[in-house]
């Protein structure tokens, strides 16, 4: 029987983050929703207006003894952008922000350090500006935001925004990746 943990990742647009972590292996479950503003079960068209606070995030259900946290992080880092605020291509607004709303301290102390030596190394032309905070209430996203790549991937924004994400996880996280 596999222990459960959660990790709630921010970043831009949630089909694509969903469609990302949906194909690695360990992860059990992959939920679109969000997070972290002030209004009570807010709906997609709420938090677009930009007035609810909250950001479009995947709560990924996952198996730390297959895929751990930190390497959770790892595609995280690599399959956005951390370093545009309130940004992820043409998405702008405070829904789009990088954020990581950790669980419990070991996953606080995990980001802070992975976006530290990050920073540090260069990786990224700029500083990142991902926000880690503590996970506040998660609300579900609306039935049809469920499995979207999966369910429209011939749909346009599939095929232009959120393919090359997969293709890339593809490449670079190959050996992370479930079978087909």
């Amino acid at each position: 029987m596999s222990t459960q943990e959660i990790a709630t990742f921010g970043m831009g647009c949630f089909w694509c983050t969903e469609a990302v972590f949906q194909r690695l292996k360990g992860v059990e479950s992959v939920v679109s929703g969000y997070t972290g503003g002030t209004t009570t079960n807010p709906t997609y068209r709420e938090v677009c207006s930009g007035t609810t606070g909250h950001a479009e995030v995947t709560r990924i259900t996952y198996d730390p003894s297959v895929i751990t946290f930190d390497e959770l992080l790892e595609v995280f880092w690599v399959t956005h952008d951390p370093t545009t605020l309130n940004r992820q291509g043409n998405d702008v607004g405070t829904m789009y922000r990088s954020a990581v709303f950790y669980h419990n301290d070991a996953q606080k102390l995990a980001a802070e350090s992975s976006k530290s030596a990050l920073d540090k190394e260069g990786v990224f032309k700029s500083p990142i500006v991902t926000e880690i905070t503590e996970a506040p209430t998660f609300y579900p996203a609306e039935d049809y935001h469920q499995n979207y790549y999966n369910d429209n991937s011939q749909q346009g924004y599939c095929q232009f925004i959120i393919r090359p994400k997969v293709d890339k996880i593809k490449k670079v996280f190959a050996e992370k990746l479930k079978s087909a």
